[in-house]
C-alpha cells in the first residue's frame, strides 16, 4: 500500500513543498514537474521532471531534466500523470540522469 505522501503530488500536498533528495553524486536536489508551453505538432503537451541542484550555500547551481514522461492534450493532465510517480521512481530517475551526465555526451 502506498502512503499518502509516497507520490510526488502526495508529498507536496502533505508537506507544502517539493521533496528533496540526495543524488548519487552526493549533492542535494529538489524536484518539480513542468510541461511544455506549446503543444507538439500532434496537439499533445509533454510533461517532465526538473531537478534543481543546490550548493552548500543553499543557492541553486545547476539542474537536470528528464525526458518527457507523460503526454496529453491538456498540459495539466500530463503534469498530473507525472505527479503520480512514486518518490522511489523519482529518486531512481534522478540517479539515472546523474549517471547519464557523468557518462558525458553520446558519440
Amino acid at each position: 500500500m502506498i502512503a499518502e505522501d509516497d507520490t510526488l503530488a502526495g508529498y507536496v500536498a502533505m508537506h507544502g513543498r517539493p521533496p528533496a533528495f540526495e543524488g548519487s553524486d552526493g549533492r542535494a536536489y529538489s524536484v518539480g514537474v513542468f510541461s511544455d508551453d506549446d503543444p507538439q505538432p500532434d496537439g499533445r503537451y509533454g510533461a517532465s521532471l526538473l531537478f534543481l541542484r543546490w550548493s552548500e550555500t543553499s543557492a541553486p547551481d545547476g539542474h537536470l531534466e528528464s525526458d518527457y514522461l507523460a503526454w496529453d492534450r491538456d498540459p495539466s493532465a500530463a503534469e498530473a500523470a507525472v505527479n503520480r510517480l512514486s518518490l522511489l521512481e523519482v529518486k531512481q530517475m534522478l540517479d539515472r540522469l546523474i549517471a547519464r551526465r557523468a557518462a558525458g555526451p553520446a558519440t
